[in-house]
């Protein structure tokens, strides 16, 4: 095998192409290493001509691997994470510090389901901290500095790895108490009598259909109570306050403890997945996977212990 130093000019173009191929753009592999756009061009440049084949299309829009650059980013990208994370990894042990994975989820999912669980997470994980990224209502965008996401994708993203985690199933949910004071809720009903419990984020007509007449604010006669955070939303519900809409990933551990109870007959299963994420523009750190298996793991059985009408199908 021929030396690395006799087929490359210079091994810092290679991190400048690692660089350029992962973000996409010159400009900002030259931010990384403090240089100027026209530097680091040069070197993926003096890369290319070293190589004797052309590593990138230059477009208008941004930068494309070409099928060489492809290949080549393959094996210079997972080689360069690893580099970091050994690095990272001595680090550590030389200040005694833990490497830290950051998950990106509701804040209601942490509080009502992953909070009761964390002295078994970190015993199943001692090796590693945990920095949550807590999003109070709707999950959108995956920020750059998260390890791990629930959100909904399509199943063909490119841009994460994906592990299945639960489907979208939401049905109405209150305390035993409330139900035992004001009985079931009858969709066909004006809600005369209920307390309802919304989310900001949840504009009304995307549940309209399904919730029947209780959904048109306007013409309901019962009380509404709006929130920005549903992890609020679902703590007033085990409070008796109201009925909430519960989504089954979130609220599975009190269905099963019997302190949140179906509020109604209906079960909205909208075909969409909640899956677990990491993102592919660097290595995948064998520890996430763990975790996100752990997770998965653990919320399989959970939703296998409950009633069959809430179990995946």
């Amino acid at each position: 095998m021929a030396q690395l130093s006799r087929l490359v000019p210079s091994a810092r173009g290679l991190l400048v192409f690692e660089a350029a191929a992962r973000t996409g753009s010159f400009t900002a592999a030259a931010a990384e290493f403090n240089v100027s756009q026209p530097s680091a061009s040069r070197s993926v440049a003096e890369l290319e001509a070293a190589i004797g084949a052309r590593l990138f299309e230059r477009r208008a829009r941004g930068l494309a691997l070409t099928v060489d650059g492809s290949d080549l980013y393959a094996v210079v990208g997972d080689t360069v994470g690893r580099i970091a994370e050994t690095i990272e990894a001595i680090q550590r042990r030389q200040h005694g510090t833990k490497p830290i994975v950051t998950l990106s989820m509701s804040s209601s999912f942490v509080a009502h389901w992953l909070l009761p669980r964390l002295g078994e997470f970190h015993a199943a994980f001692p090796q590693i901290d945990i920095r949550f990224d807590l999003i109070p209502g709707v999950l959108r965008g995956v920020p750059d500095n998260v390890d791990l996401a629930t959100r909904i994708i399509a199943d063909d993203d490119p841009n994460y790895h994906r592990w299945s985690f639960a489907p979208e199933i939401v049905f109405p949910v209150c305390s035993p108490a409330y139900l035992d004071a004001r009985g079931k809720l009858d969709h066909r009903g004006d809600g005369a009598g209920h307390v309802f419990l919304w989310l900001s984020d949840h504009a009304t007509h995307e549940w309209a259909r399904e919730w029947g007449n209780v959904a048109h604010r306007n013409a309901s006669k019962g009380v509404w109570h709006e929130f920005t955070d549903y992890s609020v939303i679902l703590q007033a519900a085990l409070n008796g306050d109201g009925i909430a809409l519960g989504w089954l990933s979130v609220v599975s551990s009190s269905l099963v403890k019997g302190t949140l109870v179906p509020a109604s007959d209906l079960v909205i299963r909208t075909g969409r997945h909640h899956s677990l994420i990491a993102p592919r523009s660097r290595p995948l750190n064998p520890i996430v996977a763990e975790v996100a298996l752990w997770l998965r793991s653990n919320l399989a059985r959970e939703l296998a212990a409950l009633d069959e009408t809430f179990r995946p199908r």
